[in-house]
């Protein structure tokens, strides 16, 4: 059973807005997401436990939450490392 991937009006303009080579890499990420949102490279953001982050490289993180009822990996954020984490409270998830 495989989830299916969205991205919040957030994640979707930080995306859009990212160089082409690290759009690629994150859509590789998403792929691998979809089969097991759980993998042993992702883990829980502290202070939000129902949210969790992947490294897309060095430098890149994607933040995301899983729904089950919806089999759905809703992308929250896709940032710089040093303003992924910025502003996380106010995100209407």
């Amino acid at each position: 059973m495989s989830y299916r991937t969205a991205y919040t009006r957030v994640a979707e303009r930080e995306f859009l807005a990212l160089p082409s080579h690290i759009q690629a890499r994150v859509d590789r990420w998403l792929d691998l997401l979809e089969e097991d949102p759980r993998r042993a490279s992702t883990k829980r953001l502290e202070g939000h436990p129902e949210l969790r982050r992947v490294h897309a490289g060095k430098a890149y993180v994607i933040i995301y939450t899983i729904r089950e009822a919806e089999r759905l990996v809703l992308v929250v954020r896709v940032a710089h490392r040093r303003e992924a984490y910025r502003h996380l409270p106010q995100l209407n998830v």
